[in-house]
């Protein structure tokens, strides 16, 4: 369509090499294109170009001391898309490659994700480009009370509420959340993922990875199948990982990989989640340590695959679940995933699979679950802590779990419903972006031009 060809040459021209911010808008308005073509509304309150521009874009130096008493300077985000459904919600990210495009993705992609949930919140994203890998918790700690001494001047319960992400875990959300009651003198619900010592949610540091399995489980399920006795693939070694994997193993189905970006760890007999959660959640291990542990298995360099794809997706299995990074799963893949007999892609991850990869698994039938819709779990979790706070209660796992559940349940009915209407009840990405925006463009154009 023209008018997507002319949004993108804008967006080119205003917000200049954002290469992952162009593809997830023009991922989003490949699908909704029917919609756009359907009810002209949409045109007439110009809900494409206010939709892609953020409502306000925040950028700021975070000065710090290092432990040799050096000092350093890194970038700081935080982008505020759309407050049309309710505060900001989204991730703070810490890693070396964050920068303004990659941020601006991850905030686009957010306003339709916490749309599907039918939660009141909108969409933000932020982050810096400093890498807590390898830093002492005093160098940490300064870090994040420097990027929170500006940030604080943005946030608020009511406002916006940001979340932790890669990077950003209980450790650094304490350490931001006291330097913000330091600076304000209150005790807000400004930051979601805090200990459960003081106002966190049980089931937030699973909700992702568990959410996505619930999600396949739902499509499976409408295929007339079950998770039981699935060999599954995933990628990645952190939080949405490792409970992905977790919760495979409580459905019944069979992980055998896990990767970090030193390669891939293969294991017929499937992952032993114990080693697995020492490696990477208490001792900030090497994956390939695993083998130390488990001479059974092995570990395929990412070096192997320099060029056209990962290791993690050469391997035959029944279902795949990319949960490390943006553009992880490419079209040669997604290729050797059909050849290999997949029968389902659901992504934890945030944008996983390139569009060529996208492509592949919707020509060939795959069951296919997209992030917006698959990894939506830990966005509705933070939206229950926020309730948690707000009525000063705190749920028990078992409830907070049946919540996220049901959360999952709604998304995907939303997803396959709004596809079947316009015609293509297989194809979850049509579907997942065509609630979504409805919902969020409905809106807008009821609260008028702002």
């Amino acid at each position: 369509m023209t008018y997507i060809h002319d949004t993108i040459t804008r967006l080119q021209h205003s917000s200049p090499a954002q290469a992952e911010f162009y593809q997830a808008v023009e991922e989003v308005l490949e699908s909704i294109g029917p919609v756009l073509e359907a009810d002209d509304r949409y045109r007439r309150h110009s809900i494409i170009e206010r939709i892609t521009e953020p409502e306000r874009q925040i950028m700021f130096r975070v000065p710090w001391v290092d432990d040799a008493g050096n000092v350093q300077v890194n970038k700081g985000y935080r982008i505020e898309f759309s407050s049309t459904l309710g505060p900001y919600k989204g991730g703070l990210r810490f890693h070396r490659n964050v920068n303004a495009g990659i941020i601006k993705f991850l905030g686009f992609e957010q306003i339709f994700k916490n749309a599907l949930t039918g939660l009141p919140i909108g969409g933000g994203k932020g982050g810096a480009n400093f890498d807590p890998k390898g830093k002492s918790n005093g160098e940490i700690m300064r870090f994040c009370q420097s990027f929170m001494t500006e940030l604080y001047r943005h946030i608020g319960p009511n406002t916006d509420v940001p979340a932790g992400d890669i990077g950003v875990g209980t450790r650094e959300i304490g350490y931001m959340f006291g330097q913000y009651k330091r600076l304000t003198a209150r005790y807000d619900g400004v930051l979601t993922g805090k200990s459960l010592l003081w106002g966190g949610s049980a089931v937030r540091k699973e909700a992702t990875g568990y959410g996505c399995v619930y999600f396949a489980q739902y499509m499976l399920e409408d295929r007339g199948d079950s998770l039981t006795g699935k060999t599954c693939l995933v990628s990645g070694s952190g939080n949405v990982a490792i409970y992905t994997i977790e919760k495979l193993y409580q459905l019944g189905a069979c992980p055998v990989t896990c990767s970090d970006s030193s390669g891939t760890i293969y294991h017929p007999d499937g992952i032993d989640l114990e080693t697995l959660k020492d490696l990477k959640e208490v001792r900030s291990a090497r994956l390939e340590e695993y083998l130390e542990r488990h001479p059974g298995a092995s570990f395929i360099p990412a070096s192997d695959y320099p060029c056209d794809g990962h290791a993690v997706w050469r391997i035959a299995a029944d279902l795949a679940f990319p949960s490390a990074t943006q553009n992880e799963l490419t079209e040669a893949d997604a290729q050797a995933l059909v050849a290999g007999g997949c029968k389902l892609v659901a992504e934890g991850a945030n944008m996983p699979c390139t569009q060529g990869a996208v492509d592949v698994i919707l020509d060939a039938r795959l069951c296919y679950g997209p992030g917006k819709a698959a990894n939506a779990g830990g966005v509705s979790t933070s939206q229950l802590e926020m309730a948690q706070n707000a009525s000063m209660q705190c749920w028990s796992f078992d409830e907070v779990d049946s919540k996220l559940k049901a959360i999952m349940a709604n998304i995907f009915r939303a997803a396959r419903d709004t596809a079947a209407e316009f015609g293509e009840p297989h194809n979850l990405v049509l579907g997942a972006n065509i609630a979504g925006f409805r919902r969020v463009a409905d809106a807008m154009i009821e609260q008028g031009v702002v």
